[in-house]
């Protein structure tokens, strides 16, 4: 329920700070979903293990790319080479996005570690 709810928030977050044009633009439906596959614990080794989908190399990277294209397809009819040419276009920038969070908070340890830098982000700024 975490991973879901965390998942529609970060596209909440996407629709106010980025005015995503959701049924327009796949780009930016794209980027939304990236971010939100690679936010939200929907790419974390456990999901990943019982979906029986796991490797050594870039998986993380794979599993986001697989899941944003997954998410496109069920929400717009298109075809799949132009969810994969979408989220190819988008990836990179996307995929290093880390807002709000800071960081990927791949279990709860580095969720509490995103928390605390939310929390002292004032702090910080206040001293540049």
């Amino acid at each position: 329920m975490n991973r879901v709810v965390t998942h529609e928030l970060i596209h909440a977050f996407d629709h106010c700070r980025a005015h995503v044009h959701w049924f327009t633009n796949v780009r930016h439906l794209a980027c939304s979903e990236i971010r939100a596959a690679n936010l939200s614990g929907d790419c974390s080794l456990v999901s990943e293990i019982f979906r029986l989908h796991f490797g050594l190399k870039r998986h993380h990277q794979t599993c986001v790319r697989d899941r944003a294209i997954l998410s496109i397809l069920a929400v717009r009819s298109i075809s799949k080479e132009v969810a994969q040419k979408a989220v190819d276009e988008v990836f990179e920038s996307c995929f290093n996005d880390h807002e709000p969070f800071g960081r990927i908070p791949h279990n709860n340890m580095y969720a509490r570690y995103a928390h605390r830098d939310f929390q002292n982000r004032d702090r910080y700024y206040s001293n540049i």
